[in-house]
């Protein structure tokens, strides 16, 4: 194998044509060949553009960290390298080098204790040199200042049997030694006992606390001369749960408070420090004024500062009730008893499920660091609370859905109402009412935006007056996505972005990014001048910067999306909605001109990056036969390089091609779909093909498949290595008859491919998981072409499903049936035949395909015993079916090893079907319960069963 590899690359450096030879040599891919396959991670671009760094992982092994400057190329490689930075004059880079994967495999068989087992150690890497240093046994490490000058690391505490664990490690502290580092000249200063540190983003501040036998106490370290200076900010027999640094490394925020675990919040106080400062100042205690009565200052709640340092943000709650005391009686003589209210906002197990998160349940509030001014933001009432122009604004908008929770069991999306808080008065105006979009403040916080679902538009409020505006009025497209098929109202193309002053919001129809003056909202202009339209592209704003963060962030029910501000000069991304191909145009607001092409090519290109003082761009590409390796470009995209070979094995493997294929459907609509054949496909001769779908894939023409063990469907590039033919439909739907949309779709597909000399209509078959597999459940009930089946966690039954529970959420699933994907549009008493029509269990006596399922015991998607209905039916009838449960695991496995179990077996159960392969001990005999964990069952058949 390896001299093939070699000679192949050894004939592309001569520039020589291997095709033939790579026809002569390629080989089918089996499962063995997994481990050979690695995926590109964490990939970053120095601040200079200089350097790229990024790693490499196989699916079970050591990764691999590849450190390539640009130009002139030069790399450098440190196995087992990760969680690495560039220092921000890219001359190093510092790394964790985690414990080799084969001593820590054998350390948890052999049931070493944690604190016993390998370790990480620290790396840094001269780039100039090649030079590197390594520090054994450290936890972490963080770049103060953005690693400009120095480099702070935690080391691991001692191990138990260590001699200097008494001195070092006693039973009173949990702390280690904090190592600083100068980069330039490698001396370095140690701190004792340190249980916790922070760094300044971009100011030379570093912060830690530390513990030991007289107590624990907070320190700052300034990081601005030839050598650190430490004062003793606060000395306590109390905690520091939180701290906080402003960016500049001038400020900093702490909490001190009860070292205790008996309640989710004690009685803390908030500090703040501000260098030059000869102490810190108390800022809030618990029950201040300014706090609803008998709120504590949180320590569930990190704190932060807003953009310019003036604004302490922190978190509040109630006080908790006191713990239970533990009574004389047993426990069988205690009552457990859930009880179920009919109007309770959320259902038992959903309360259940949130128990833990509504205990430490925390609400913004603010102080100014100025004035003294503290500020009660979010209550229960308003949970969520996100501050304008990055926490420094005059306005804040609150959200809640508390009017509308119960709802949430059946109604899609969640409802909202929106409040406008004022931060100079604290005045709370409900500004909107059962909206089912979160609201969006502009970045200066002028402006709401908001998409009204019913109206199908995008809507606008002014925050100081509150006139509302139609932003998408004079937009003369639709703006609301073609492509939405489910029972409630549609969505958006989207919302791009903002410009910085407030002036504009930029907003998506299907192919163009139009600007909406906000003085203006019916004058809007097309910036990229309907060139999308007129060149079916789908043309979309990349933004090359990280997202506003707000500094007050709602911790219910997901953080309010910060604004994006779009720059004058745009990149987008291209997508040609006809041949699939992509690429990147350039554009300038307010120009008037037509934007530029700037690559367009027959692949899928990733979202690029870059870094703060370069024009350089990182991405990657890829195709079907093409691995996404890493490539830099200038912003024009010209001189691309190819900066990765990450895999060149492929080249020594029978590989896929793919083609877009264009059919009817049943009820006339015009359909695409993928098709997949081996790379030495042949016309003449009959092939077997496979049919896997979700709901739409022909977008994805472009998209690699490397190989590997998946936890619910076929790797299409491993079935035609093999021999198959991969046929991938997509799905129109139509509410109220989701099954019977599926057969309209798919089958005219099929049959239009099973004509066709090159596939063997007798030998095709069907897989599909959880939307698929219930899919593919219907389906075999309508037609027996397939000669084989394979319907993961299906959904068979879809009366009892429509009552159960979502666990891991503990919702009800009655909105994923009236409202979102099962697409029935109504509930169980208003269409009643829709449930029993779209049921595979109401006619699996008309099953007659070998059906396989896997549904595991502990599925949080679709309730497990949704599959053992079908599966005790299908016996009952006396039907071939199989049923795998992976015990313990979710919606599918999750552990390599049975992921590999899992592909292994779908792959004998279509060998078997539609190959004719000998059958395996599982799929002939099966395995009794008491030959577990004696066999798998996946030779072959050696005897005859009982």
């Amino acid at each position: 194998m390896r001299s093939l590899v070699a000679s192949a690359l050894l004939v592309a450096a001569l520039g020589l044509s291997t095709a033939p030879v790579a026809q002569a040599q390629s080989q089918p891919l089996t499962h063995d060949d997994y481990d050979r396959w690695e995926e590109i991670e964490t990939q970053a671009l120095s601040d200079d553009g200089a350097w790229v760094r990024y790693r490499t992982s196989p699916p079970k092994g050591d990764d691999t960290l590849q450190v390539k400057r640009v130009e002139p190329r030069q790399t450098y490689t440190v196995p087992r390298g990760e969680a690495a930075r560039f220092t921000a004059d890219a001359q190093v880079v510092v790394y964790m080098i985690a414990p080799p994967h084969d001593s820590t495999r054998q350390a948890r068989l052999n049931d070493v204790p944690p604190p016993k087992r390998p370790t990480h150690d620290l790396g840094l890497l001269a780039l100039a040199t090649g030079d590197t240093t390594r520090v054994d046994r450290v936890q972490s490490y963080k770049l103060p200042d953005g690693g400009r000058d120095w480099a702070a690391y935690h080391h691991e505490p001692p191990r138990p049997d260590s001699s200097d664990s008494d001195e070092e490690h006693d039973d009173e502290t949990d702390g280690a030694p904090l190592t600083l580092r100068h980069l330039d000249s490698g001396e370095t200063w140690r701190y004792d006992h340190v249980t916790d540190y922070a760094v300044a983003e971009e100011g030379p501040l570093l912060t830690y606390t530390a513990a030991d036998s007289t107590g624990k106490s907070l320190h700052a370290v300034r990081l601005d001369g030839d050598a650190p200076r430490e004062t003793t900010l606060h000395a306590s027999e109390q905690t520091y749960p939180q701290v906080a640094l402003d960016d500049t490394g001038t400020q900093v925020a702490f909490l001190n408070g009860p070292d205790s675990t008996d309640a989710p919040h004690h009685d803390n106080t908030l500090y703040h420090w501000k260098t030059g400062n000869t102490a810190p100042q108390a800022l809030v205690q618990s029950g201040a004024a300014a706090l609803p009565n008998e709120w504590l200052v949180s320590e569930q709640a990190g704190l932060s500062f807003s953009a310019n340092g003036a604004r302490v943000f922190f978190g509040t709650a109630p006080t908790p009730p006191a713990p239970l005391e533990q009574d004389s009686l047993l426990e069988d003589e205690q009552v457990e008893v859930d009880v179920w209210h009919w109007q309770d906002p959320y259902l038992q197990p959903m309360q259940k499920e949130r128990a833990d998160d509504r205990k430490e349940q925390t609400y913004r509030a603010v102080h100014v660091v100025d004035t003294g001014r503290t500020l009660q933001l979010a209550t229960e009432k308003i949970p969520a609370v996100t501050v304008a122009a990055e926490g420094t604004g005059t306005v804040a908008l609150g959200i809640t859905n508390r009017p509308y929770r119960q709802e949430l069991s059946w109604d899609w999306p969640p409802a909202y109402d929106a409040y406008l808080i004022d931060l100079q008065s604290g005045e709370r105006t409900r500004v909107l009412r059962d909206v089912q979009a979160v609201p969006q403040l502009s970045p200066q916080g002028n402006y709401l935006a908001w998409w009204d679902r019913e109206a199908r538009a995008w809507k606008g409020l002014d925050t100081d007056t509150q006139e509302r505006m139609t932003l998408s009025a004079s937009i003369p497209h639709a703006v609301h996505d073609h492509r939405h098929d489910v029972p409630y109202p549609a969505g958006p193309y989207g919302l791009a972005g903002w410009t910085e002053s407030d002036d504009e919001v930029l907003l998506y129809d299907r192919h163009d990014v139009w600007a909406v003056p906000l003085d203006r909202p019916d004058d809007a202009q097309a910036v990229t001048d309907e060139l999308g339209r007129a060149n079916n592209l789908r043309l979309r704003h990349v933004s090359l910067t990280d997202d506003r963060t707000p500094a007050a962030w709602g911790d219910w029910p997901t953080p309010i999306t910060p604004p994006t501000v779009v720059p004058d000069t745009l990149l987008l991304s291209a997508f040609n909605t006809e041949t699939k191909a992509g690429g990147f145009y350039r554009d300038r607001m307010g120009s008037g001109e037509r934007p530029t092409e700037l690559r367009m090519m027959d692949r899928s290109f990733s979202t690029p990056e870059t870094a703060d003082d370069t024009d350089r761009l990182l991405y990657t590409r890829e195709s079907v036969q093409e691995f996404p390796d890493l490539r830099v470009a200038d912003r024009s995209f010209n001189d691309p390089e190819r900066l990765s070979t990450v895999n060149p094995q492929q080249d020594a493997y029978r590989w896929a091609t793919v083609e877009l294929v264009e059919w009817t459907s049943a009820n006339g609509e015009p359909l695409e779909g993928l098709l997949y054949k081996p790379a030495d496909f042949d016309p003449d001769t009959e092939h077997p093909m496979m049919t896997y779908f979700y709901e739409q894939y022909s977008d994805d023409l472009h998209e690699h498949y490397a190989p590997a063990a998946h936890r619910s469907i076929i790797n299409f590039t491993f079935y035609a290595s093999r021999g198959y033919l991969v046929f991938v439909p997509d799905i129109h739907y139509e509410e109220g008859y989701p099954g019977e949309s599926a057969m309209q779709s798919v089958m005219p597909g099929v049959t239009m491919l099973a004509n066709r000399d090159y596939v063997d209509g007798a030998r095709i078959g069907v897989q599909g998981h959880s939307w698929g597999g219930y899919q593919i459940a219907h389906m075999v009930t309508k037609t027996d072409l397939f000669a084989a089946a394979e319907a993961g966690a299906p959904v068979s039954n879809m009366i009892s499903a429509y009552g159960g529970i979502r666990g891991g959420t503990g919702m009800s699933r009655m909105f994923q049936y009236e409202e979102t994907q099962s697409r029935i549009g109504g509930s169980l008493w208003d269409t009643p035949m829709r449930y029993i029509n779209n049921s595979p269990i109401f006619q699996a006596d008309r099953i007659d395909t070998p059906l396989m399922m896997m549904h595991n015991d502990q599925d949080s998607a679709v309730p497990w015993e949704q599959g053992i209905e079908l599966f005790v039916a299908l016996r009952r009838l006396n039907k071939p079916a199989w049923l795998l449960n992976y015990t313990g695991e979710v919606h599918w496995p999750t552990d390599l090893a049975e992921m590999r179990d899992w592909t292994t077996r779908m792959q004998q159960f279509f060998d078997h079907y539609l190959k004719g392969a000998p059958a395996p001990a599982w799929l002939e005999e099966g395995v009794p319960a008491v030959d577990q964990g004696r066999t798998l069952g996946l030779e072959p058949v050696t005897g005859t069963p009982e």
